[in-house]
């Protein structure tokens, strides 16, 4: 390669470098680990051969990335440096050369310490006399955040150490494998976004502005290095790492202390074949120079040790048959393919079912029963279907299709415009019991105070709820058993069961869960249709009609109440007394019908919501966005953008006095 190719293509490696780096301390991966290191060694060797080409702002000259908005900036004393990565043995043996030079010149005995390269979050944590004091991330390794708070919800982090010493050490905070896969399968089940690799879990865990969502994590901390102590000098790495177990902390336990490089390099080959038994997630093992005098004779570089390697194993891919594709059903519904696999070990551990995502993925894909499908694990820790051998398909594999029925309960599944998920239909789905429950006794719902999601899932593990319905055949005896001296709850309980038999129809409508219904729609149906039974026998026609109705709700609507399910929910309800009509206003008429609102800024006299209900209640509407058809723009102090909208488009500006004015 010449130099004017060298130039361009580093022209197109640097940002595009820069940008999976950012991404990546943003705890989002946009491409394999695997991916970003042939890339970023690819510039490293054109920047070698051409020097001339080297920036000050390469991805090959800086370490980490930028500090999150919201936490204080912590400078470190010892900056965190990163690792300089190789791909081979050939290239731990010309390291190993350059050590062994160095060590002859200065008549030292070389050794080496090879540790698991964990793959996580990389953390200092500071302590004076003994207690921890403070945390904060890599960042670029010469500032990071102090993440102090979220540190102390880290269990294996202890808060005291043995002997009262001024100490700051490095560590990888982590989320080990089966608490992945757990974390995962929960997130799964709720419809969550997955995490890509435990990695982004742990980074994003840590990296949280509130430490109550951090202590949900299952956090985890390996200790790797003594970055300062004024108290206590140590000769060697190793020794390092065995008083930092006895001062308390937990310590990378993969440590193998190597009398050559022979040594070193058979300790790497038994990581990798071990790492089926790790029970975290290793991205590397490193060979560290073990003799603290001789690495600093050694030296380092802005970015990296020279007295360090970090030995990259490549992504393991395998072969399998994919014997069977089922569906599981999450708890709001969502219908996801399952792969069933024929057991396969990848990267350590046995795969035999995965995620194919969606019925967009499989058809992209071309997925088929009965294919032989290349295996991955993403970041080493989920496994995910790559592509088809196609080579080797014998005619026999069967096309996948969605269930056009829930797996679960037999209600009717449905996939919407424009999103690439199949629903369950049906409102007395198992799958979708708890979450089902939660919304119908929420706030804006029917107003079960007491029905809390603890107390909802104890009810439904007791076998005391097995439908919506069931909560209003629970007795004071029931509830009273769930606490220790619960009597005073249970009576509150029932009470608040009672009432809730009185709510408004819209806020029934709103409990039911309906697909895209929420509390504005609930109260514009309950305004067009005020019995219960109107609106279950509303035609598709009919909600079309309704201005703020389009094609998809309409439709959604209309089904919903052609279930079964919701019938047999909806009449039992009407035995158990709950209201199925709606409340009239009396006295208000209809100055505000055909009249659209959009509301911005701060009001004194009405919260937004206050506001809302007044413009409903005598016929008119709320929207979020300024349009053509907005008839006013109700402005508060301190409004923004939808009032220059407003004022571009000459829609009518009106004050909160005068609102009030019109509202009399």
């Amino acid at each position: 390669m010449n130099f004017e190719q060298a130039e361009k293509r580093v022209e197109e490696l640097v940002p595009l470098l820069k940008y999976y780096t950012q991404k990546y301390f943003d705890d989002e991966q946009v491409v394999s680990d695997y991916e970003y290191d042939m890339l970023m060694k690819e510039l490293k060797g054109l920047e070698k051969e051409f020097p001339e080409l080297i920036k000050e702002d390469s991805p090959t000259q800086r370490v980490g990335a930028s500090i999150k908005k919201g936490f204080e900036k912590v400078t470190h004393e010892v900056p965190l440096q990163s690792l300089q990565d190789v791909f081979s043995f050939e290239e731990v043996r010309d390291f190993d050369e350059r050590m062994q030079k160095i060590a002859k010149d200065n008549n030292t005995e070389l050794r080496y310490v090879v540790e698991t390269k964990i793959d996580g979050l990389s953390a200092a944590l500071e302590y004076k006399k003994g207690i921890f004091v403070r945390g904060a991330t890599r960042g670029n390794g010469i500032v990071g955040e102090d993440v102090t708070e979220n540190l102390k919800t880290v269990k294996s982090i202890p808060k005291k150490l043995t002997e009262p010493i001024d100490i700051t050490v490095r560590g990888e905070v982590f989320i080990g494998k089966e608490e992945f896969e757990k974390l995962n399968a929960d997130r799964l089940m709720d419809e969550e976004e997955q995490f890509a690799n435990a990695r982004n879990a742990a980074a994003g865990s840590l990296r949280q502005l509130d430490s109550k969502i951090t202590a949900k994590r299952p956090l985890d901390i390996y200790i790797f290095n003594v970055q300062k102590s004024d108290t206590i000098e140590f000769k060697s790495h190793y020794e390092s790492l065995e008083y930092l177990d006895k001062l308390g902390f937990n310590v990378n336990p993969v440590r193998i202390l190597c009398r050559n490089i022979d040594e070193a390099i058979s300790a790497i080959k038994k990581i990798g074949e071990d790492r089926e038994k790790i029970s975290f997630g290793i991205d590397g093992a490193v060979v560290k120079v073990d003799d603290l005098a001789l690495r600093e004779k050694i030296g380092t570089t802005y970015k990296t040790p020279k007295w360090a390697v970090a030995y990259k194993y490549p992504p393991e891919k395998k072969e399998t048959k994919l014997k069977d594709i089922i569906c599981q059903v999450g708890r709001t519904g969502a219908i996801t393919p399952m792969a069933i696999l024929e057991p396969v070990v990848v990267a350590g551990s046995k795969i035999s079912k995965t995620t194919l995502h969606n019925e967009d993925f499989i058809k992209d894909r071309d997925i088929r029963i009965g294919d032989i499908v290349v295996i991955q694990k993403a970041g080493d820790v989920i496994p995910e279907v790559v592509e088809v051998n196609k080579k080797k398909r014998t005619g026999k594999e069967k096309v996948f299709e969605m269930p056009k029925v829930c797996p679960v309960c037999g209600a009717q599944a449905i996939r919407e415009e424009g999103e690439a998920a199949w629903y369950c239909n049906g409102i007395e789905c198992p799958a979708k019991l708890q979450r089902g429950i939660e919304h119908f006794v929420s706030r804006e719902a029917m107003n079960i105070n007491g029905l809390g999601e603890a107390i909802i899932e104890e009810l439904i593990n007791r076998g005391l709820i097995k439908n919506i319905t069931d909560i209003y055949k629970l007795t004071f005896e029931d509830i009273a058993s769930l606490k220790k001296n619960g009597k005073k709850f249970a009576q509150n309980l029932i009470d608040a069961i009672e009432e809730s038999k009185h709510r408004d129809l819209y806020r029934l409508v709103n409990a039911l869960g309906i697909r895209h219904i929420g509390v504005k729609l609930a109260k514009s149906l309950c305004r067009t249709y005020d019995t219960m039974d109107k609106l279950m026998n509303a035609s598709y026609e009919s909600l079309y009609m309704n201005s703020e109705i389009g094609q998809i709700i309409a439709e959604s609507i209309y089904s919903f109440f052609r279930e079964e399910q919701t019938i047999d929910l909806i009449n039992k309800l009407k035995e158990y007394g709950v209201n199925m009509v709606a409340e009239k206003e009396e006295g208000l008429d209809d100055r505000f019908a055909g009249k659209t609102f959009v509301l911005t800024g701060t009001l004194e006299k009405y919260s937004r919501e206050q506001a809302s209900e007044l413009i409903e209640k005598y016929g008119g509407k709320t929207s979020g966005t300024v349009s053509k058809k907005t008839s006013y723009v109700l402005a508060g102090e301190a409004a923004g953008s939808k009032l220059k909208k407003a004022q571009d488009l000459g829609i009518k500006i009106i004050t909160e006095k005068e609102f009030d004015e019109m509202a009399r």
